[in-house]
C-alpha cells in the first residue's frame, strides 16, 4: 500500500521506536512508516488502517508493536477473534497488562460474555492501572447486559470513580455507560441525571450523550443548512417568470389565481365565438 509522502515514521512513539532498533535500518523504517498509518487511520478508515497493519505485521510479526497495532486495526473493524490472537501475542512478548481489558472486550465480541466475566475477575485485574480497571469495570457491565442482567450491569458500573466529581479520561465514557444501563432498566429520570453529567465530563465529543439528553428532552435538531436549501427551492419553483411589454417595460408579476381567472374570462369570451365551447378546467 503506498505511504504519503509526508509520512517519515519519525511520527511513532519514542518506545515503539526503540523496538524497531533490532531490525535493519531501511526495514525498521518501513515498518515505521505503517504503523504511522495505523494510528493515522484507525478512528476515520478502519479498513485502510487494517490494511497498513497487515503490512507492518508482515514485515515484522516479531515486534510486539506491530502485533499490538495489528491487534487494534482487527479490534477496529470487528474482526475479534483476530484481534484477541494479535493481542494475545503481544502480551506474550512483553509480559503487559495492558491490554487485558480489551482482550476481554473480544470475548465479549465473540459472543462468550461469560468468559469476559472471568477475566474481569481475575488476579491480573488488580495489577491494572487506574484507567485499566475502570476499562475492566466497563466490559463487565456490557458482559452482563449481554447477558441480560440489567441490575447487576448497573451495579458493576457503581463505584468510587463514578460518584467522584473530578473528571478524568475515562469519567464521560463511565457516566454514560451508567446513564446507558439505566435507561435499558426503564429508570429514565435517573438516566436523564447521569447522561447531563457525561455531557458535562465530555469535553472532547468522545460520547454522544448530548444528543441522548437531547432525545430524553423531546428536543430534535434541525438541519439549518437543508432548511434554507428547501426553502430556496420553494421559492425557485414558485416564483413566475417576469413578462416584458413591447415598448420593453416589465410587466407586473400577477399572482396565479389572477392569471387562470383572466385566462378563464378570456377563454370564455372566445369559446362563445366558437359555437359555445366550455373553457378548459384549471
Amino acid at each position: 500500500m503506498p505511504i504519503p509522502e509526508d509520512v517519515t515514521g519519525e511520527e511513532i512513539d519514542k518506545d515503539v521506536r526503540q523496538e524497531l532498533q533490532s531490525l535493519p535500518k531501511t526495514l525498521a523504517e518501513d515498518v515505521a512508516k505503517n504503523l504511522v498509518m495505523v494510528a493515522r487511520l484507525i478512528d476515520e478508515d478502519p479498513e485502510g488502517a487494517y490494511g497498513y497493519s497487515k503490512v507492518a505485521q508482515r514485515l515484522a510479526s516479531r515486534v510486539a508493536a506491530v502485533r499490538e497495532a495489528a491487534g487494534f486495526a482487527a479490534y477496529a473493524n470487528q474482526k475479534y477473534g483476530e484481534a484477541l490472537a494479535e493481542f494475545r501475542a503481544a502480551r506474550r512478548m512483553t509480559g503487559n497488562l495492558e491490554l487485558w481489558p480489551l482482550m476481554a472486550d473480544c470475548e465479549r465480541g465473540l459472543g462468550r460474555p461469560e468468559k469476559a466475566l472471568d477475566m474481569a475477575g481475575a488476579p491480573e485485574v488488580h495489577k491494572l492501572d487506574k484507567a485499566g480497571q475502570v476499562e475492566m469495570r466497563l466490559v463487565a457491565a456490557g458482559a452482563r447486559r449481554d447477558m441480560g442482567q440489567l441490575d447487576a450491569a448497573i451495579v458493576t458500573l457503581q463505584s468510587p470513580e463514578l460518584a467522584s466529581h473530578s473528571v478524568q479520561p475515562w469519567t464521560a465514557r463511565l457516566r454514560y455507560a451508567y446513564a446507558d444501563a439505566l435507561l435499558a432498566a426503564g429508570r429514565e429520570s435517573e438516566a436523564r441525571e447521569w447522561f447531563a453529567k457525561a455531557v458535562e465530563a465530555d469535553k472532547d465529543g468522545s460520547t454522544d450523550a448530548s444528543d441522548r439528553l437531547a432525545e430524553l428532552d423531546g428536543v430534535e435538531f434541525v438541519d439549518v443548512l437543508d432548511d434554507e436549501a428547501a426553502d430556496e427551492g420553494e421559492k425557485g419553483e414558485s416564483a413566475p417568470a417576469e413578462d416584458v411589454t413591447e415598448d420593453g417595460e416589465n410587466a407586473r408579476v400577477v399572482e396565479d389565481t389572477r392569471v387562470v381567472d383572466e385566462a378563464q374570462d378570456t377563454q370564455g369570451d372566445e369559446g362563445t365565438q366558437n359555437g359555445g365551447t366550455e373553457p378548459r378546467e384549471h
